[in-house]
């Protein structure tokens, strides 16, 4: 009998590895205390935003929302793979034709809860970069705050004490902290926006390699089917002897060659505007805006200016109550026995393993 073509013999990094260097894994892979249920889901969505500074409370709802969704994602990655293996456990007792077919789409299924797998790292670049304008709206509220207070303050001693001179030194104190808060909202609405662009550019770039490989494999699946022979028998007839081994491994060998040289330049959906789109985003002409003309939304955002000692990195901008907010989760989630999907051998060449 034959054995299963694993895409994954080898470990080989793919062309768009090398030309994007894959990230660190995301923090969402740990084993949890809630498990599988959606317990823990509902815990950290309702408080999210129970704790912390009122400006950043409705980012930080996002960050944990967000998490919600890289631990399913991640699940049903894990699930995908059991499927697989399933599929080409139930295949083997079928006829020839079925069972090769079912145990290389088995494969191809499996590759599929690998991409998932590898997407939710690439997903987590995202999640960690909105986590850091979420951190910078943290570490600007209590310049609004004292603003404020200094203000509360001098309305208070105007009502109750017009003529008292601490008035003169909170209005001093004031214009310092009016500055102070000028320069921290400027940093924020700047950094804001290179964030937001640089974050939703990391989640559009992995779903669109996500899709691309996905549909990559849909096709060759596709072509496997092609194999199985699907004509009509009468009682008693016997089917062709089935001969498509080889194809189904040429099939799989193609379709891990397409993943594997797979590069963005070379996406097959690509985008294009429509004349309104690109008459709306055209460049300014000498840098200003005449009335009627085209808006350029591709090139209004510019990063600040480093040497103007006024921008501050974002790592920099740790908001207290939120610097150890991943630690402190997983203090509330316990460690666990490890999945063991990833490290053992799928589907029934183990069971082959065995017998031999």
């Amino acid at each position: 009998m034959h054995r299963t073509y694993s895409m994954r013999q080898s470990r080989a990094p793919t062309a768009s590895q090398l030309q994007n260097p894959p990230p660190p894994s995301s923090s969402t892979k740990s084993n949890r205390f809630f498990g599988k249920s959606n317990i823990g889901h509902s815990f950290r969505r309702s408080a999210a935003g129970a704790f912390g500074p009122d400006l950043a409370k409705k980012l930080s709802q996002l960050v944990k929302m967000e998490k919600n969704v890289m631990r399913s994602m991640e699940l049903v990655g894990r699930e995908r793979m059991e499927v697989a293996q399933q599929l080409s456990i139930w295949g083997e007792a079928c006829d020839d034709d079925v069972s090769d077919v079912t145990d290389k789409l088995g494969v191809l299924i499996y590759e599929i809860g690998e991409l998932e797998d590898q997407f939710v790292d690439r997903y987590d670049q995202y999640r960690v970069t909105i986590k850091s304008i979420r951190n910078i709206e943290a570490s600007v509220q209590p310049s609004r705050d004292r603003k404020q207070k200094i203000t509360d303050q001098i309305a208070q001693l105007k009502y109750k004490e017009p003529n008292s001179p601490k008035i003169v030194v909170l209005e001093q104190e004031l214009v310092r902290a009016e500055a102070e808060s000028l320069v921290a909202e400027a940093q924020l609405s700047n950094i804001t926006r290179e964030k937001l662009k640089m974050a939703f550019n990391y989640q559009f770039d992995a779903l669109r390699e996500h899709c691309e490989k996905l549909a990559i494999i849909a096709g060759y699946g596709k072509h496997l089917l092609e194999l199985v022979d699907d004509t009509p028998v009468t009682p008693g007839e016997t089917r062709n002897a089935y001969d498509g081994y080889e194809a189904s491994k040429a099939i799989i060998q193609d379709c891990e060659d397409a993943l594997t040289n797979w590069v963005e330049k070379n996406a097959a959906v690509s985008t294009k505007l429509s004349t309104r789109a690109r008459t709306l985003s055209q460049r300014r002409h000498a840098g200003r805006r005449q009335p009627g003309e085209g808006v350029d939304l591709s090139g209004q955002d510019q990063q600040m200016d480093r040497e103007s000692g006024l921008w501050i990195p974002a790592s920099e901008h740790q908001g207290r109550a939120y610097e150890d907010d991943d630690e402190d989760e997983e203090e509330e989630e316990e460690e666990g026995v490890p999945s063991t999907i990833n490290g053992e051998t799928r589907g029934r060449e183990e069971e082959r393993a065995v017998a031999a």
